[in-house]
């Protein structure tokens, strides 16, 4: 049974129970439905943002590894903010043009994967505003807001 989280899916895990009964650990798998291209490291700060966007190109399978953070996208049939608690092993599905942001609570650590190359994108993000960013980082995505105008002229 798939849990969801507005158009996001939670992706559960499955254990081997015979690498816990072992002694060494446990080994947890996680299956994507789609062909991963690409994955990322990602570090968070306590209390940053990331996201704000979405993707247009390709879906991205969200791992948390260490830390926990709060997951928001909106409503599908509200268009309403929804906001989950996640923390170390919390997967998310997030299907293409599902605008999504993540706000770090702890400093956390997660694996962004991707089904298309970002860098063949185009674009691979496109900016929607769904948590407030800090003055630093809004300063930051107008210059690359002007950047790709700039750019687009160019061409």
């Amino acid at each position: 049974m798939k849990q969801m989280f507005g158009a996001i899916e939670v992706i559960t895990s499955s254990c081997n129970i015979s690498t816990v009964q072992d002694g060494r650990g446990a080994i947890f798998t996680w299956i994507p439905d789609e062909p991963i291209v690409e994955f990322n490291m990602l570090y968070f700060l306590p209390n940053k943002i990331r996201g704000n966007h979405y993707h247009p190109d390709f879906t991205e399978y969200f791992l948390i590894v260490e830390g926990t953070v709060v997951m928001v996208t909106k409503d599908v049939e509200t268009g309403k903010e929804i906001n989950m608690h996640a923390s170390k092993g919390t997967c998310f599905k997030t299907p293409k043009n599902t605008a999504h942001a993540v706000h770090a609570i702890t400093q956390s650590t997660c694996i962004s994967m991707l089904t298309k190359e970002w860098d063949k994108s185009n674009p691979p993000i496109i900016y929607e505003d769904i948590i407030p960013f800090d003055e630093e980082y809004l300063t930051y995505i107008d210059k690359q807001k002007r950047s790709v105008k700039k750019n687009d002229h160019e061409k």
